[in-house]
Parts: structure tokens; C-alpha cells; sequence
């Protein structure tokens, strides 16, 4: 990044002392050509040059420091133009001034219209001088806009893939699948249920490849449908409880982000505990933002935390960045015998209203 930074400094140097040197030339040419040498002269004209590099770096600095660059176009065009013209009139004036009082012309030749083509002309190669920076810097934020684009879709359709996949992965399919068998003839309604509950999660799963972000609501019940189907399977190893404020459950989140660090809790903490465990969920909203706290049984080591193995650490951590840059935050550690997961996403509009969803499994 430094280095990066490094070699934008030097090209815009290399730029001021390429244009300016090469409108110095031109002009020393034309004086030399019409109106023979003088040494005051090309002093003076070198001198402009230095006002020039001087004066639009100057310019620049006050572009960057006023974030002229975010600004709409129908901001930015008068102050451009009334910059210009400002600095053409100081550094004609000058010019003008130094001609005078060294006798290179004389005062009594001295004509305003003269004075008014120098100021045009002037004006003229800073605005062609602030179009060209202004060009750059846009095509520059283009390439950027672009890049983050592509690397946020790319993120998007690799984080699917891989949503789905652990969804539908074999073992979990295959555990569910045995789990309900097994109730077909001992509890035939709750067999029933558990085939619902499965086919929810196939919809839900195959109804995200079409949305970035999804009702908290819509998830939550997701993730009551997969916490129901694990406790057939682990039985009384297996407690959870889910409980959502009333003014959270219509926020918008990115999917399957709560699931997978249920999913994960499960994984690496209840189901490796001899005697199970328990895993809670709640959400609330506090000072304009959404908490999501996910407990459950076992530990964390720092190793893993660190390098992101398990608990959908990485992955995380990445959506929240590119959904929401600093503003969103996520949080993993040791709790008295639980790991507790914290996520913390700013809260854009929603819509408040409705019952409370409050839920205990056992």
C-alpha cells in the first residue's frame, strides 16, 4: 500500500514538471521566435512556471482536504471554475507587474484587453489542467468501484456455494435422514414435523442464491428448523433457546451467517461434550444497531481463533467487512464454560412491528 501510494506521489510530481516544463518551452520558443532574446524575459516566463507548479499544488491539496472529488458534479463545477480564475488572475497579475516594473514593457503601452487574453488563456490551461486531474481520479475510482465489485460478487457466489454445500452436506442429510426414520414408528407425528422442518431448509437454502440480505426473522426460523432436527438426533444432550426482540426480527442481515455459527456451535463445541450441552440465541438492538449473541457449551482456543479454524470465523469476519466496512463488528471468545459468539451489524430502515419471538427447545 505504501509503495502504492509511493509511486502515485511520484507520477503526479513527474506530471507537474513535464506539463509545466513543456508550457515554459513552448512559450520561451514563441518569445524567442517574435520578439528576440531577453534574459528577463525567460526568467519571467520560468517564474510562471513555478507559479503554476506552485499555485495548482496548492490546489490539489485544497481538492483532497475538501473531498472535492465525492462531491456531485453540480457542486463541483463552479468551484473549479471560480478556483481557476482566481489563480490565473494572482499569477497574471503578478507577471504583469514584474513586466512592468522591469521595464520589459512600458506602463504607457499597457492595455487592459491584453491583460483580459493573458487571463483567458490562463484560465484555460488550469481548467484543461483540472479536467485532466479530475479525470484521472475518476477513472482511478471507477477501477476501484469496479474491482470491489468483482471481488464482492466473487465473495457472494463462493460464499453460496459453500452455504450450500455445508447445507447439504452428506453427513448432515444422512443424520437427518436416520434420525426421522428412526421416529417414523415411535413418534409418527413428530417424524412429520421433522420432515417439514427438513424441507424448510432446502427451500431456505435455495431461495438465498437470489438475495444478498435476508428479514432476521426469515433466518432465525431457519435455524429453529436445523437446532429441532439435531435434537432428534442428540436428544436430551441437546438445550437450546432462541429469543429475538420484537423491534429485530424484520432487520436485514446477510444469510446463513447466523446458521453457520449455530451450525459450528454444534459442531465443535456441544457435540464433542460426552454429556451434551446447550446452545443459546438472542438478538437484540441497542444505540442503532443489531446484536446477535450465540452461546454454546465447550471452549475456544486462541490458536484457532486467531487463524480463523472453525466457528465460520473467516468467512464472517469477511461478509461483515464487505457489507459494512467498520461499522460492523464480530466477536469470539471464552465465556464461563461457553463460547460466545457476538455479531454487531448497524441497522439501516426497518420495520417494527409485530409480537415478540420468543422460543426454548429442551
Amino acid at each position: 500500500m505504501n509503495d502504492f501510494i509511493n509511486n502515485r506521489k511520484k507520477i503526479y510530481w513527474l506530471s507537474q514538471f513535464l506539463g509545466w516544463g513543456a508550457y515554459i518551452f513552448f512559450n520561451i520558443l514563441v518569445s524567442i521566435s517574435y520578439e528576440g532574446y531577453d534574459w528577463r524575459r525567460l526568467l519571467l516566463f520560468l517564474y510562471i512556471g513555478v507559479m503554476g507548479i506552485g499555485f495548482t499544488h496548492v490546489f490539489r491539496l485544497i481538492i483532497v482536504n475538501k473531498k472535492w472529488i465525492s462531491q456531485s458534479l453540480k457542486q463541483l463545477i463552479p468551484k473549479v471554475i471560480f478556483s481557476n480564475i482566481f489563480i490565473a488572475l494572482v499569477i497574471v497579475t503578478i507577471s504583469f507587474i514584474i513586466l512592468y516594473t522591469t521595464n520589459i514593457y512600458k506602463w504607457e503601452n499597457f492595455r487592459f484587453v491584453v491583460f483580459a487574453i493573458n487571463m483567458f488563456n490562463f484560465t484555460v490551461i488550469l481548467l484543461l489542467w483540472s479536467f485532466i486531474y479530475f479525470a484521472i481520479h475518476y477513472f482511478e475510482n471507477y477501477k476501484t468501484s469496479e474491482i470491489e465489485r468483482l471481488i464482492w460478487e466473487a465473495a457472494v457466489k463462493d460464499f453460496e456455494l459453500k452455504t450450500l454445500k455445508s447445507q447439504l452436506n452428506p453427513h448432515f442429510m444422512f443424520n437427518a435422514l436416520n434420525s426421522i426414520r428412526a421416529l417414523i414408528e415411535e413418534n409418527p407425528e413428530r417424524a412429520k414435523n421433522s420432515i417439514t422442518q427438513l424441507s424448510n431448509i432446502f427451500r431456505y437454502s435455495l431461495r438465498i442464491e437470489r438475495t444478498e440480505t435476508v428479514p432476521l426473522e426469515d433466518e432465525i426460523k431457519t435455524v429453529i428448523d436445523y437446532l429441532s432436527l439435531e435434537q432428534v438426533r442428540f436428544e436430551e444432550r441437546l438445550n437450546f433457546n432462541v429469543y429475538v426482540a420484537p423491534e429485530a426480527k424484520n432487520i436485514e442481515i446477510p444469510p446463513m451467517m447466523v446458521q453457520t455459527l449455530v451450525e459450528n456451535g454444534i459442531k465443535h463445541g456441544v457435540s464433542k461434550i460426552p454429556e451434551g450441552g446447550k446452545i443459546s440465541l438472542e438478538a437484540s438492538v441497542s444505540n442503532n444497531q443489531l446484536i446477535i449473541s450465540i452461546r454454546n457449551s465447550g471452549t475456544v482456543k486462541e490458536a484457532d481463533i486467531l487463524h480463523s479454524k472453525g466457528y465460520g470465523i473467516s468467512n464472517t469476519r469477511q461478509r461483515l467487512n464487505l457489507l459494512y466496512g467498520e461499522s460492523g463488528s464480530f466477536i469470539i471468545k471464552n465465556d464461563n464454560g461457553f463460547v460466545l459468539t457476538e455479531i454487531i451489524i448497524p441497522i439501516g430502515g426497518t420495520k417494527n412491528e409485530g409480537s415478540m419471538l420468543f422460543i426454548v427447545g429442551k
